[in-house]
């Protein structure tokens, strides 16, 4: 048989896509949070945070559906089969999705405060050059992106502010508690 798909077929190829990446990228996502003990830590708590800190449980809510709308956006560009831009668009998706994933880490393992602001920047610059990108292949998968780069403009703003308010955050040691009876 030669010829194009017919549009059911590439609405599937599109669901197949989306039914391994959205999952994928949240698995990931949850992963690298969990490994870094993001946002659980007797030093996160220990640190100053500033008026504008969202409640904990909201970055339990917000990131899977991030994670999920990107999931999505990089399911269509993949089946944008034909675009002159969708391996540019796959490869800056890529670096910046590493670069999301190692933030946690660098924040909350490393204790890298001053550079993990630097990382968010540069995970800005990649999330919008990625969105740029996106729009050249799929306007609706740059759409997807926009949440996405709207939460981590304000998570910079954030980590500039802790940075801020504890400029010993990276050799600020917690005590444990010690009782003897």
């Amino acid at each position: 048989m030669v010829g194009i798909a017919t549009k059911g077929q590439l609405r599937m190829s599109l669901l197949r896509w989306a039914l391994v990446l959205v999952p994928l990228i949240m698995l990931l996502g949850y992963l690298f949070g969990a490994l870094a003990n993001s946002g659980e830590s007797a030093w996160y708590m220990a640190l100053e945070k500033p008026s504008i800190q969202p409640p904990s449980w909201l970055f339990g809510v917000v990131w899977p559906n991030l994670y999920a709308l990107m999931g999505l956006a990089l399911a269509m560009i993949l089946n944008a089969r034909g675009s002159q831009f969708r391996g540019l668009a796959i490869a800056l998706f890529v670096v910046q999705l590493v670069v999301n994933l190692l933030w946690s880490p660098l924040f909350f393992g490393m204790h890298e405060v001053s550079l993990a602001f630097w990382w968010i920047v540069l995970m800005v610059i990649l999330a919008v050059a990625t969105t740029v990108v996106f729009a050249r292949v799929r306007k609706t998968a740059a759409w997807l992106m926009v949440p996405y780069l709207v939460w981590i403009c304000f998570a910079a703003m954030l980590n500039f502010s802790i940075d801020r308010l504890n400029p010993d955050a990276e050799t600020l040691v917690v005590g444990t508690a010690n009782t003897q009876i």
